[in-house]
């Protein structure tokens, strides 16, 4: 069997036969119209997330599989978050405030993709991509937040006992000014501090 591979990264649900995809098939005899939709179909959820994908095509059957990778968690914490980057000072410096139940969604996306053996593992170790961003945890120090995923506090979420609330655009947006608007009081009043001084 000889298999050609051709790896693209493709945005969620926005693969086209143009490049990389279309000049790369064409010289194999494969329809790239079936390889596209197959692509935009499995990569539909990750939408407005760059995504790696691993096209396989049997050069001699002209048959072909696509591979999808995930993208990379903090990728997916902006995503939710809205936000295009991290904090350059994670440590003083905060970009946002993110829920356990999508860093637990995040977690169940990557499973495959994340080190940990078990669902708490593979969750701290999201949480962990929110400590070196700059980002809060329900308001909390992401480093707290991992001790109550030792302690058991979200196992029933992890098991899917208890369902996740889904954040709605606007509630996400919303959350976000909200963040923003208190980062912004909380910048003025040490302001004021400074000049009392």
């Amino acid at each position: 069997m000889t298999e050609k591979i051709i790896n693209a990264l493709i945005e969620g649900g926005k693969a086209s036969a143009g490049p990389p995809i279309g000049p790369a098939l064409g010289p194999l005899g494969i329809n790239a119209g079936e390889v596209v939709a197959e692509i935009n179909k499995k990569t539909a959820s990750f939408a407005g997330v760059t995504v790696p994908v691993k096209i396989i095509v049997d050069t001699v059957k002209k048959t072909f599989r696509i591979e999808v990778g995930t993208p990379p968690t903090s990728a997916l914490i902006k995503k939710e978050l809205g936000i295009e980057k991290g904090s350059g000072k994670a440590k003083d410096e905060k970009v946002g405030d993110i829920s356990i139940d999508e860093l637990i969604k995040i977690s169940f996306m990557k499973k495959d993709a994340l080190h940990g053996k078990s669902a708490r593992a593979r969750l701290k170790e999201v949480i962990g991509t929110c400590v070196t961003m700059g980002i809060l945890v329900d308001g909390k120090d992401p480093r707290e937040v991992q001790k109550e995923v030792d302690e058991g506090k979200y196992d029933a979420k992890l098991e899917g006992k208890e369902a996740l609330k889904e954040l709605s655009e606007e509630e996400k947006k919303a959350r976000m000014s909200k963040y923003v608007k208190e980062k912004k009081e909380e910048a003025e009043e040490k302001k004021e501090k400074k000049k009392k001084r």
